[in-house]
């Protein structure tokens, strides 16, 4: 089987196609159907590795950004407990169940856990600081929670 496409988007493993720097969509879909129809030998190789390298690369990011938040309403939750909230109960209910759901479509992240925890814990004080009348000084300087406390659903600081 052959590609059935221009010649223009025929090009060698070792050469980008024009396509991905004009119409990155176009690009997607031409590379797409190289990819249905077997045709290896015309598929833009690098730039393909590249954007799956970076597909990984958003999903760790999407993981630091959903334990940022959940972490941030954490710490709103146990250092503002007068003003507590069914929108903050909301956000934790729902960073917890996103958090859980990209673990389940894509386990390898979880080796990634402690490390992700760790530096979204400094979003989760920009986050805190911004929302509260606290400053940086009034929350701990790292990480107060367990992993196994961030990710259990019944868990709420007190």
């Amino acid at each position: 089987m052959t590609a059935n496409l221009s010649t223009s988007h025929q090009i060698s493993p070792h050469i980008s196609s024009p396509l991905y720097e004009v119409d990155f969509y176009g690009w997607t879909q031409a590379q797409a159907k190289l990819l249905g129809e077997g045709a290896w030998e015309h598929l833009d190789c690098k730039n393909l590795m590249e954007e799956i390298e970076s597909l990984g690369r958003q999903q760790r990011q999407e993981l630091r950004n959903r334990l940022g938040v959940l972490l941030g309403h954490l710490l709103k939750w146990e250092f503002q407990a007068e003003l507590r909230s069914k929108s903050w109960l909301a956000t934790l209910r729902e960073q917890r169940r996103e958090i859980m759901e990209l673990l389940e479509d894509s386990p390898s992240l979880r080796p990634y856990l402690a490390e992700a925890c760790t530096k979204a814990y400094l979003a989760a004080l920009d986050l805190a600081v911004r929302e509260t009348p606290l400053n940086y000084k009034d929350f701990p300087e790292i990480c107060p929670y367990s992993l196994e406390q961030i990710l259990d659903t019944a868990f709420f600081p007190e």
